[in-house]
Formats: C-alpha cells, structure tokens, sequence
C-alpha cells in the first residue's frame, strides 16, 4: 500500500516477490548470516529481530530519536510473521481494473459517500474553502482508503515497520519509514499504543504512510496534534485535501470523463506522452458519453486501462494531482469516478472485456521474456508493465496487424508464445 511520493499504493501492478519458502537477503541493519554456532540466529527469527533492534537504536538515535522515546515506542515489540507473509504475497495476481472498480465504486460505496457527504456538510465545507479541493474529491479518498473510516487498521505500526524493516522486500524504505512513525510520537501526536495501521504502514481514515504524514498532515481542529486515526475525521480529511492541493490540484477543473472514440481513431496518440485541448480531441471525433464535446479541463490525454475494447478516458492534469496519492491509474480513476457518482453522475457506460483475465506474474515477466526475444525492449523482465512494456506491446501489436493499444492481454502472450 506505499508508495513513496503518496499515501498509500494501490496492490493492483506490483513487482515479483519470494515466495514463503525462499530466504530473503538480510536487509539494511539485519545480523548476518552465520554457519557457526550463531546459526540459528537468522533473518525470521524472533532472537535475529531483537538483534535488530539493538542495530538499528543507534541509527534511530542519530536522526534525532531520543532514548527514553525509543525503549518507550519499542516496548513489547516483537517481530510479526503475519506482516512479512502479507508483504510477500502481494504481487502473484494482479486484478483486472472491471473487477476492481466493481467494488471501488460499488452502489453501496455510493450510497455511504452521499451520507457521509450529509454528514460531515460543515466539515467538509470548511475543507474545501481552507485548501481549495471538492469536497466530494475528498470523501471519494476516504471511502476507497477505509470505507469512510470503517477500516483504519488496527495494526500496532512501530511492530509492522520494523517488522518489515528487518524482514521484508525493502529495508531501508520502511526503516525511512519507521523512523518517520517514531518522530510523530516523539511531537505528541499520538501514543505508540494509539499509533495502528495496516500491515504495510498505512495510518488512518485515509491510510497516510509517515513520512508523507510528516509532510502534509495538518491539524484542523487547533487542538496541537495532527490526529488522523481518531473516531473524529477532521484531521485526516483536511490532510488529504492540503496533499491534494500541494499536489496540483485545481478546484473546478475536472479530473477526466469517459468518452467515445471514433472507429477510426488513431490508438497511437492515447497515453501519457499525447496531450491536446478538449477542443483539439473534439475535432479528432472525441465526444462525451451523450455525444457532447467534452468541457475543457487543461492540457488532456487519451486513457485506455483494457484496451481498445474496454473504456476510454480522457484525463485532465487534476488526474496526477490525485496519482501523486497514488499511482495506479485503477485508483484514480475510481477516485475520480465516485466523486462523479457522488454528485449524481452516471456509472461507467462502456463495457469491459470481462472474458478477458489479468496476466499472473510469471506470465508478466514471460509476456517481457518474449517480447525482448522477438525485438521489442521492455527495459528488462520484472513483471511490472511500465511505459517500456506498454511501447514494446504496441510495437508487437503494429508488427503482426492489430490495433496497437498496447494492452498486456493473455491474448498478446499467446500469440507471442505461437
């Protein structure tokens, strides 16, 4: 769930990990491997955790934790299997973006935003004149992180950071990480036994991790904390629209539409890399779902998350303002989106390739294995379908005579294979 310019990353794209059965390399601060008498002293163990701590006490006291602080946050910690079995199979299966938004955007999500809308009118309100971002925005954050507070996590987090720090895929990113949860302590912000989360480190009603907690948390209600896993949401939703903000957000523009495509549109200008005026996509035939040249919104490009047979999207720049949150393109089209459903807009119109299924990780890294082969560089074979693997698909797909959408499909890794 992290990522480090934003909150939290969504678990749809991420990269190959171990299985459980493999031996992890010591991470930054582990003990070291030993064939003596220490042996039995090794990364996974309880007695190997311990002496972790102890290593990572003097690092912890050179960024300015204090002693008392330290024995205090780490008082009854001890090392979490539960949180490196999450961490190590996350990446197998990733989840087709249909069924992801299915749930994100889900009637009843809908239904809990609009009472939560009614709810917290003042509040939000007040957000939204204080940072200048929509207050629907700001519950459609809300209600993907913790269906509107429902699920915080109840982690204890100094235990998971270091958990993750000793054991885990990416040592010195969660001990940047714990240092950061132990310095909002060390303010007064929160209890260490107050201090809960996710497995991964995602604090409260909207799943901050702590360094961007350090960086853009606010605190709205002038009681001196920045309190955002309270029953009171104030804290939290004000932070994530002062994130929002900071991230570029522009009040009254929109973050994209769905759209119809001509069928003679050229998929070569969809992507990142082509941006035009709504004015310059109308006169290339892209209209509205109900036919209508789409209101301007900024420099725009063309999003095509299945492919050519699935929905098309044209994106604004408030659409990275809320990628900074986080990257997936799932996410924040289904932020987008149930800000839209949340003022009354219409359900996505186009349908998806539901017989269609996501590729597994091995078949990812196999899809770049073969692409490489027949001439098409990917940028290596880890399993991520970056703007590399999405070029080199098109590529292929232009090679052999089909629409080059660049779509990572099973059926591309078939043909691929044939």
């Amino acid at each position: 769930m992290i990522r480090p310019t934003g909150p939290i990353t969504l678990l749809l794209s991420l990269a190959a990990l171990p299985g459980l059965a493999a031996q992890p390399a010591p991470p930054l601060g582990a003990p070291p491997m030993s064939t003596g008498p220490e042996a039995l002293i090794t990364v996974g163990s309880e007695a190997g955790f311990d002496r972790w701590v102890e290593g990572f006490r003097p690092r912890a006291l050179a960024r300015g934790i204090s002693e008392k602080l330290f024995e205090r946050a780490f008082r009854g910690v001890t090392y979490d299997p539960y949180v490196v079995e999450k961490d190590r199979n996350q990446g197998e299966f990733v989840k087709p973006i249909w069924e992801y938004l299915d749930k994100a955007v889900s009637d009843e999500r809908v239904a809990n935003g609009r009472k939560a809308l009614k709810k917290y009118a003042r509040l939000l309100k007040q957000i939204e004149a204080a940072y200048g971002v929509e207050k629907e925005i700001v519950v459609a954050v809300w209600g993907l992180e913790s269906s509107y507070g429902a699920n915080r996590g109840n982690l204890p987090l100094i235990q998971s950071l270091a958990t993750l720090a000793y054991d885990g895929r990416r040592g010195s990113f969660f001990e940047s990480q714990l240092i950061a949860a132990l310095k909002i302590i060390q303010a007064g912000n929160v209890a260490p036994s107050d201090m809960t989360g996710s497995w991964a480190g995602a604090m409260g009603h909207t799943q901050f991790i702590p360094t961007s907690y350090l960086a853009f948390a606010v605190d709205f209600t002038g009681d001196g904390k920045r309190d955002i896993w309270s029953d009171d949401p104030s804290d939290a939703l004000a932070s994530t629209a002062a994130y929002l903000a900071k991230s570029g957000w522009r009040k009254g523009a929109r973050w994209g539409a769905e759209v119809r495509l001509p069928s003679d549109f050229n998929v070569d200008l969809t992507g990142d890399g082509v941006k035009k005026s709504a004015a310059d996509w109308a006169a290339l035939g892209v209209r509205d779902m109900d036919g209508k040249v789409v209101k301007e919104g900024g420099s725009a490009s063309i999003l095509l998350p299945a492919g050519a047979r699935g929905a098309a999207f044209m994106i604004f720049p408030n659409f990275r303002a809320i990628e900074r949150y986080n990257a997936a393109d799932a996410y924040v089209i289904a932020v987008g989106h149930l800000a839209d459903r949340l003022k009354g807009g219409a359900p996505i119109q186009a349908p998806w390739p539901r017989e269609d299924r996501a590729l597994t990780l091995p078949e990812r890294v196999e899809l770049q294995e073969r692409l490489i082969k027949a001439g098409f560089d990917t940028g290596g074979a880890d399993g991520k379908v970056g703007p590399k693997t999405i070029a080199a698909v098109k590529a292929f797909q232009r090679a052999i005579g089909m629409i080059p959408d660049g779509y990572a499909s099973l059926d591309i890794l078939k043909r691929l294979r044939g």
